[in-house]
């Protein structure tokens, strides 16, 4: 496995002088950004007012840059600036059973109980798979890259494989290859090809160039077929490990990622921002100074100059100055 790409994290604010206009968010983007829950999630914490901003309360709308201080259920956090050379690209081999979401209602495991721990970002999954679709799920750490893979626009191919039951008739073939109407729109397979025909059940590899809601299964269905087995074999030009085992991950190299940032019609990834801990939260102490009578000395508590002061203390009287 190769390991993550390196970060740069800055926690300076950014001089216009230098470095142009100010790099700034707004600030659910950039909590969602540090992983600590869904954007439409954490605009519903901000608009219960409970964020703050450099000790002000936040409100929907509120952007911050590098430097900023940004407080959520007790924990305070800098906003820091990631220049990170490329993007994290995790190919991830989906079983059956698991859903992509990080809290389901129903208690369903997910994808994300299963996925390396990141630091001051978090895994977007690109695209989704149902409960009972196995195989290649694409996360990354680059929201624009995610968008891009998945928009319409870009057209990148699904590749999947798919059991059939029944007897599938030439005619049905035809049909998905062609077009047809579903409840949200035309649909085809871009490329379907047998991979064996029998009278009980058939597999098949197709590809998509869209990816809706179940539109593998609707595909099949509208035509009264069913799909017993599915798996997703190639997103694009990153197609699935076979020595990849289902429930565990591979990282991408740097020059897939690169590859597959040029595919989806992107440049280099820009600086984005992040949250990091502030770390050794806790208030200071008062400093009370205590005289002993039976011999001259100080004492402050919980401040560094009461070592000092114990250090002199522990002078002998022969050694002090007369």
């Amino acid at each position: 496995m190769t390991a993550p790409t390196r970060t740069l994290l800055s926690l300076k604010r950014q001089a216009a002088a230098d470095h142009g206009p100010r790099l700034e968010e707004r600030l659910h983007k950039v909590l969602a950004n540090a992983g600590l829950g869904s954007r439409r999630l954490l605009e519903q914490r901000i608009e219960q007012g409970a964020v703050r901003v450099n000790n002000d309360v936040a409100t929907i709308g509120t952007s911050v840059g590098a430097g900023d201080r940004v407080e959520l259920d007790s924990h305070a956090y800098v906003v820091a600036s990631d220049r990170r050379e490329d993007a994290e690209v995790l190919m991830y081999h989906k079983p059956e059973g698991e859903v992509i979401t990080r809290e389901d209602p129903e208690g369903r495991p997910t994808v994300f109980d299963h996925l390396p721990r990141l630091k001051g970002s978090r895994w977007i999954a690109v695209g989704r798979l149902d409960l009972n679709t196995t195989g290649l799920l694409l996360l990354t750490t680059d929201g624009d890259l995610a968008h891009a893979l998945m928009h319409p626009g870009t057209a990148l191919e699904r590749e999947y494989l798919c059991r059939v039951h029944g007897e599938v008739p030439d005619e049905a073939l035809a049909r998905l290859g062609a077009g047809i109407e579903l409840e949200d729109g035309p649909a085809r397979f871009e490329e379907i090809a047998p991979i064996s025909r029998g009278g009980s059940h058939s597999w098949f590899r197709v590809i998509l160039r869209e990816g809706r809601n179940r539109e593998v299964r609707r595909l099949w269905e509208s035509q009264g077929l069913l799909v017993s087995r599915l798996k997703r074999i190639r997103y694009a030009n990153i197609e699935l490990p076979r020595l990849l085992r289902r429930g565990h991950s591979q990282v991408l190299d740097a020059a897939a990622v690169s590859a597959l940032r040029a595919i989806a019609g992107l440049g280099a990834p820009q600086p984005t921002l992040t949250l990091q801990p502030v770390l050794h939260q806790r208030r200071a102490q008062r400093n009370a100074v205590k005289v002993r009578a039976d011999r001259p000395q100080a004492w402050a508590a919980g401040s560094d100059e009461s070592r000092e002061l114990a250090a002199f203390d522990r002078v002998r009287d022969d050694h002090r100055d007369t």
